[in-house]
């Protein structure tokens, strides 16, 4: 059962820029946006599952590996996702906060911890098997499993499914159409490779902790593990390719994919200007190294975010929303160029003037100026965001242990509708006694 949970509204992507973002005010006045009576987002299939009859075996836990099951489970892929007997995947013992077990869950499955918030974020449309393949009989199943599957995904520290002969070479003897994909902290060659991967750590280690935070401050992790995050973009993504590649050779793939890798690519900028001008990065907070005005103000009673990408975003800024038409002509701030060299007291003459007034005027102020703008968003007001409830991002769905249970949904639409969440997150070893069934993969 699916249904679309409604919301309040809040404020415009961070995405586009120049931007005037203010934290507090919770009034927004739009200048564009789908109006009342817009249709919402439909859930289809707007085109037929891509993945329908794909067989994936998830051998991951946590987040990179995942997320990126999760993907393919949303295409259609049947995903059985292979835990741990006891405990399950590491994230069940994440908690609070969690959903917790009904009266009438199952009774098969009252025992268990209630289900983790962590765990349901990233494991919709799959089905849950427990395996001890440490053991032979395990490992048999898990042989079988392989056997059957066209994808299987894993993100144990290299070669420790090789000891346990379930590494690629092993797995390719059994399917050699096999598409086998390893996330891995570091990849399968190379000083590091069997160094375990933690996004916090591949955050410091690659760059992105470097470039977070206030100048004068300590470094910053970003506020969700997005390394992890893009690591299972990556291997989704690559996982595609690689079913591709298996329609016009007949043979499988293994796939390397891991998170300091993903995490350099993710510099973008940042690394091309180390790569093409030997410039070093460095902290700037909220603000751009090569753009003016750019970061965090003060305004009466919050903060404020302005960005200026070209000379006229400015130019427009300053005349019909701060009133100061003078900063336009100044010498000092008419081109971006000048306006980075003068940075200091650029900011502080827009910090003067924003503090002047509350944050709800500078709202009004800027409304149809050309210049997008709006609040910083706490999670509730993005969720109740005009936009998020028009594109329908959020679905409630019937989980067999804890009832009605809202997920963020999928992030694609297909001709305007997006792929329907078929199955809610599993409960540990839900599906074990199905999987097992004649026809239905290991039998």
């Amino acid at each position: 059962m699916l249904r679309i949970v409604g919301h309040r509204f809040s404020t415009p992507s961070l995405l586009r820029w120049p931007t005037l973002i203010v934290q507090r005010p919770r009034r927004r006045c739009y200048e564009t946006g789908p109006g009342p009576q817009s249709p919402a987002m439909p859930y289809g299939p707007g085109i037929p599952p891509p993945l329908k009859g794909i067989k994936v075996l998830d051998l991951t836990r946590v987040l990179a590996g995942p997320t990126a099951t999760m993907l393919l489970a949303d295409l259609g892929a049947d995903v059985v996702k292979v835990e741990e007997v006891t405990r399950g995947d590491d994230t069940r013992s994440w908690l609070p906060p969690v959903a917790p077990t009904q009266p009438d869950a199952p009774e098969e499955a009252r025992h268990l911890p209630d289900e983790s918030a962590y765990f349901l974020a990233v494991n919709r449309n799959k089905r849950s098997m427990t395996v001890n393949f440490k053991t032979p009989e395990g490992l048999e199943i898990v042989h079988r499993l392989v056997k059957q599957a066209d994808v299987l995904v894993e993100n144990f520290v290299s070669g420790k499914l090789a000891s346990m002969g379930l590494g690629y070479e092993d797995c390719k003897k059994l399917n050699p159409k096999l598409v086998y994909a390893s996330i891995t902290g570091y990849g399968q060659t190379g000083p590091f490779q069997t160094a375990a991967g933690y996004d916090v750590v591949i955050e410091g280690e690659a760059g992105l902790m470097h470039i977070t935070g206030e100048p004068e401050g300590p470094p910053c992790k970003v506020g969700v593990a997005a390394t992890d995050v893009a690591t299972g973009l990556y291997a989704h993504g690559a996982i595609m390719a690689g079913l591709i590649s298996r329609q016009q050779t007949g043979k499988g793939v293994w796939i390397d994919c891991n998170l300091f890798e993903t995490q350099i690519a993710g510099l973008a900028n940042i690394a091309s200007n180390y790569l093409i001008a030997g410039r070093e990065a460095s902290r700037h907070g909220t603000a751009h190294p090569s753009i003016v005005p750019y970061q965090v103000f003060p305004c009466r009673d919050g903060f404020v975010m302005i960005g200026a990408g070209n000379n006229k975003q400015f130019r427009i800024l300053a005349e019909q929303g701060l009133e100061r038409p003078d900063l336009a002509s100044d010498p000092r701030f008419s081109t971006n160029d000048a306006r980075v060299a003068h940075r200091a007291e650029l900011v502080k003459i827009i910090s003067d003037a924003l503090m002047q007034e509350d944050g709800d005027y500078w709202l009004q102020q800027l409304t149809g100026l050309g210049v997008p703008f709006g609040p910083i968003n706490n999670i509730q007001q993005t969720f109740e965001h005009p936009q998020a409830v028009a594109r329908r991002v959020t679905v409630e769905v019937e989980h067999p242990r804890s009832g009605k249970i809202k997920l963020v949904a999928p992030a694609v639409a297909y001709d305007g509708q997006k792929m329907a969440v078929r199955l809610p997150p599993p409960w540990l070893s839900q599906h074990t006694t199905e999987v097992r069934k004649p026809g239905m993969w290991v039998y």
